[in-house]
């Protein structure tokens, strides 16, 4: 059984795939089918939303720590760059593409993402579906490098944005 290298105490944040950061509200016990297991209660911060995370399971969700600064200079990096080939792959495509990065829970694959999906914005009209995703990419970033720098989001958006308009 692998054992998890991270371990969360009560009132920690963490960063749950997908959705973002949350808090960790709580550490309880429950009987599931006759076995006794720990669960990290969280509460998405953006959504308000209550998940269970078994505590032996946090690696393989990826659940994780929040960004420190030199990982928070390295999404700039990954945002400042130019490279961006788009053959003629069709929206769907892309799309199921950069969703599956958003799930895997790395601030760098979302990071990516929102670099992506930018650049192609200047381009071309992006689709609803496309347009989503350019928000909660920005979101998942926004908020964690906030909480990360005890900044507000709209100071650490700007920031980024500024990323975008300089390139």
């Amino acid at each position: 059984m692998q054992v998890s290298e991270i371990s969360f105490k009560v009132g920690d944040k963490a960063v749950y795939p997908a959705q973002g950061v949350a808090e960790v509200i709580d550490i309880e016990e429950k009987d599931i089918a006759g076995n006794r297991q720990t669960f990290y209660v969280l509460r998405i911060l953006d959504t308000d939303r209550k998940i269970l995370v078994p505590v032996k399971n946090a690696d393989a969700v990826g659940l994780r720590q929040v960004i420190t600064e030199p990982e928070i200079q390295e999404i700039f990096d990954i945002l400042r760059e130019r490279t961006i080939a788009f053959d003629n792959q069709t929206w769907n495509r892309r799309y199921r593409g950069f969703m599956d990065k958003i799930k895997t829970g790395s601030i760098y694959d979302v990071a990516e993402v929102l670099r992506d999906l930018y650049r192609l914005k200047t381009d071309k009209q992006l689709s609803f579906g496309e347009r989503r995703m350019l928000d909660t990419a920005r979101n998942l970033i926004v908020k964690e490098i906030a909480i990360a720098r005890k900044q507000t989001e709209e100071k650490v958006k700007e920031e980024i944005e500024a990323i975008f308009f300089s390139n």
